[in-house]
């Protein structure tokens, strides 16, 4: 199969930025595709194949080559798929013969160059999970397929279907999920249909994150984390649009892109945007019959989509974490009713970021844990996710 020059360069610049500088992949892909235009579906598709899969295996791909470099790991996933290695790649490493051959050498190697992991979150991974980790570590480096939430304020899952079949974008209901669809296999959402506001993209765990919080219609739900508001739009939605959603952060262009996106969905009446300061549990003490803290977290129960996240965190910066967890969960929960519901939640499969800081809130004795709802990749398929719903003590 023939190789663009332009492609594969292109590829290899967003895998250095990613790598060398630390970038976000998804934000260098995107820029990348809006400073060309000019790129058809294939050229899109190849480029995304290519830097999602060398982050997603950099460790395997730096074995088969013999080398670290990036022009070298672009080469090796080339092989992957299926590319001879054109004249013109110049790189030091294997030929595409030899690392073909070493793939049989894979299964010996040590399981966090197996299954592209750094050391020292294989080590976590054993030491938090046990006998577990093996197998969860295998279905996070399963390729993430992509899912849609419904929105209610605007259409119902059939409509949505047929809506999205019309534009040729199969896509069916994901069992035990009301408002889920799942697109089939390589199929995207276009920016056109994403900003309509008939659909979200929105991964199924996450989905299952506002039905435990329970909102009723015409209540005060404040989600104290909502960043960009995927849920904070999904909350209005189980309200009908009856009461009012506080989505706040301290990002304030998280903020603006949620009254954007409340408006296209038709629940800018319901949900309302709100930074946060030092005084914002303060000001809002007491109000809240229910309290959404989605906190900020490492983010490995997401590495089907993020496979470029594991190589950004550090120890020093987990460890800043589960601190941030712990705090949220004292000083958030000011502005939760006695009586009220409080739903913590991570996109962490970690206990140390889960249950631990349950427990920490557990041991002040003013809440009651009510359920647990921890969302396994190996088990659904989904990204890993934890919830916890409580209840403030009157």
């Amino acid at each position: 199969m023939k190789m663009h020059r332009i492609l594969a360069e292109a590829a290899s610049n967003i895998a250095k930025a990613v790598f060398r500088e630390h970038k976000v992949l998804d934000h260098e892909l995107a820029t990348a595709f809006e400073e060309n235009p000019k790129w058809g579906k294939r050229d899109r598709s190849f480029i995304a194949e290519t830097v999602f899969e060398v982050a997603r295996w950099r460790r395997v791909l730096s074995f088969l080559a013999d080398s670290e470099e990036t022009t070298a790991l672009c080469a090796a996933q080339w092989v992957r798929m299926g590319f001879e290695i054109p004249e013109w790649w110049a790189y030091n490493g294997k030929s595409a013969e030899e690392m073909r051959a070493r793939e049989a050498e894979l299964a010996d190697q040590p399981r966090a160059v197996r299954e592209s992991i750094p050391d020292w979150i294989d080590a976590l991974g054993v030491e938090e999970l046990g006998d577990a980790w093996d197998a969860e570590l295998a279905a996070l480096n399963q390729r993430a397929s992509i899912f849609l939430r419904v929105n209610t304020l605007r259409t119902t899952r059939p409509e949505a279907i047929a809506w999205l079949a019309s534009f040729h974008i199969p896509a069916t209901e994901v069992p035990d999920l009301p408002d889920a669809l799942v697109l089939a296999q390589g199929k995207a959402l276009p920016k056109s249909l994403r900003l309509d506001g008939r659909v979200e993209i929105q991964d199924a765990g996450s989905q299952m994150i506002a039905p435990l919080v329970d909102p009723q219609p015409g209540e005060r739900i404040i989600d104290a984390c909502s960043g960009a508001g995927g849920k904070s739009l999904h909350l209005a939605a189980l309200m009908k649009g009856e009461g009012r959603v506080f989505g706040m952060d301290i990002d304030g262009k998280k903020l603006v892109e949620l009254e954007r996106r409340a408006k296209r969905a038709n629940a800018n009446k319901c949900v309302k945007s709100k930074g946060i300061t030092s005084a914002t549990a303060s000001d809002f003490a007491e109000i809240a019959d229910r309290l959404l803290i989605d906190a900020p977290c490492s983010g490995l129960g997401t590495l089907k989509r993020q496979p470029d996240l594991k190589w950004r965190l550090k120890p020093a910066h987990l460890e800043r974490l589960r601190g941030i967890q712990k705090e949220l969960l004292t000083s958030y929960t000011a502005m939760l009713k006695p009586g009220g519901r409080l739903v913590y939640a991570t996109c962490s499969i970690l206990p140390s970021e889960n249950r631990a800081a349950i427990d920490h809130l557990l041991a002040r004795g003013n809440f009651t844990l009510l359920e647990e709802r921890p969302v396994s990749p190996l088990a659904t398929g989904y990204d890993g996710f934890y919830a916890a719903a409580l209840m403030k003590n009157a």
